[in-house]
């Protein structure tokens, strides 16, 4: 069915419209995508077009309405993003295998076939576009570090939707190349749910042509050091804990592949309790992710927000003894004789928004409730702290949040994980000693072992 050339002229929040028109240049079928913005019309639209990577054109991130939203969110103050790229061949996903394409030839080819869409461009353009005097639509580029990459598993979970595991192999700008494995859901393509250092088993390695191993020893997502990092704080009350004879512990909301709990575990020596409101992410973190359920890991089926209401509800009432969630897989691990009881040393929350309409931010606007806040303290020792990963979608969302965290807790820190997009915000109960006046301790030693003493350094009180 020919379009309406004038289904064009007008802009219409979250408007999504795909068809395919011959590539002006082999004649063959390309894939058009046409997206509105959801923000009402502006006086003066701006349009802008990106041409699909090659090889990617299954990609969720290019072949899905949430991808080309992010994409358009991405993109300072655009109205209408128009997408442009080969036809996706029978499930959209990502291919079984992608390897990057860069020649001379590619390039010149790219170049010409964006001087041969712009007629059609402008014809994808709102009445609008023309009037101002605007008669060419520019193109975005769309970069990131992944070389090649193998699809390792499909599935779909029960909360999230469909997910997929793939290892990729990264361009970095020392000679090292470098491997991950990831995980990321169709709901929010762009963003990388989990992501680990994987190793070929060899002196060397091609993705999808040699085994690799998991390196859970090390944290590569940009935010889950910083968070560790905020260990530091109460460093001296934790080795007092170790030193006599119990394990910190750690309730961790938000799992994912379990990377964080997984860490805390084998390299800090934690009990780790962790909620995840898919079962199949859990399966899959178990069996891609090497996450390994037992005594010292144990992990709920649930919603975060209502697990750590449930938690704060039992002291508030002043019952503190073991959990009993009817969601809970394993029996919970707390020691009734631990002189903290059945509270956490730590809680790490890791929870992004699932509205692809917000684009990616965390934690959830639902989180910040003074509820949940209030329960969060009451499931903390004397000592604990509250830590929580944080992509702000303006600055308004974060000082509102920053507002409502100090009504609650005692005193804020935040460390900027460097990456432009996450930062790590830390509450704590009481006063706490200045990082600076720390001194040394077994246990400080091994988390300056473990990561990046530079997160340490540069923790900032709010």
């Amino acid at each position: 069915m020919a379009l309406d050339r004038t289904t064009f002229e007008t802009l219409i929040p979250s408007r999504f419209i795909t068809f395919t028109f011959p590539n002006p240049i082999s004649g063959q079928l390309l894939r058009v995508a046409v997206l509105d913005s959801p923000a009402p019309a502006a006086d003066f639209p701006r349009v802008a077009a990106m041409l699909v990577p090659c090889n990617r054109e299954h990609d969720w991130i290019f072949s899905t309405f949430a991808g080309h939203l992010q994409l358009l969110l991405a993109s300072q103050s655009i109205s209408r993003l128009i997408l442009a790229g080969g036809l996706p061949a029978g499930d959209q996903g990502s291919p079984v295998i992608y390897t990057r394409s860069v020649s001379a030839d590619l390039e010149s080819y790219l170049v010409k076939l964006q001087g041969k869409l712009m007629p059609l461009l402008l014809a994808l353009s709102p009445k609008s576009f023309a009037e101002n005097g605007t008669f060419e639509v520019p193109f975005l580029s769309y970069d990131d570090n992944v070389i090649r990459s193998v699809l390792v598993e499909k599935c779909v979970g029960s909360c999230v939707g469909e997910m997929l595991v793939e290892d990729v192999e990264i361009e970095k700008t020392e000679s090292k190349r470098e491997f991950r494995r990831r995980l990321r859901f169709k709901r929010m393509p762009n963003l990388i749910q989990t992501d680990v250092s994987i190793v070929p088993v060899g002196a060397s390695g091609i993705i999808g042509e040699v085994e690799f191993r998991l390196d859970l020893g090390v944290l590569v997502h940009p935010y889950l050091a910083p968070m560790v990092a905020s260990l530091c704080l109460i460093s001296s009350y934790l080795e007092e804990r170790i030193r006599t004879g119990f394990p910190p512990k750690a309730l961790c909301v938000g799992v994912g592949g379990g990377a964080l709990l997984s860490f805390l575990r084998s390299q800090l020596g934690f009990k780790v309790f962790g909620v995840e409101a898919d079962a199949n992410v859990l399966s899959v973190a178990e069996r891609c992710f090497g996450l390994e359920v037992g005594e010292a890991i144990r992990v709920v089926v649930g919603d975060g927000i209502e697990v750590i209401e449930k938690i704060g509800c039992r002291f508030m009432e002043g019952n503190s003894g073991s959990f009993d969630f009817h969601e809970v897989r394993n029996p919970c691990f707390m020691n009734d004789n631990d002189p903290c009881g059945t509270k956490f040393d730590v809680i790490m929350v890791d929870l992004d928004s699932s509205d692809v309409y917000n684009g990616v931010s965390a934690p959830p606007l639902d989180f910040v409730r003074k509820s949940v806040l209030l329960s969060a303290r009451l499931a903390l020792c004397k000592f604990g702290i509250f830590v929580i990963n944080v992509i702000p979608p303006n600055r308004s969302f974060y000082e509102t949040l920053l507002r409502e965290f100090q009504k609650v807790f005692h005193e804020l820190y935040e460390i900027d994980s460097g990456n432009g997009e996450n930062y790590v915000l830390i509450a704590t109960v009481s006063t706490i000693e200045s990082p600076l006046s720390v001194g040394e301790n077994a246990f400080l030693m091994k988390l300056k072992q473990s990561i990046s003493g530079a997160y340490m350094d540069s923790i900032r009180k709010i």
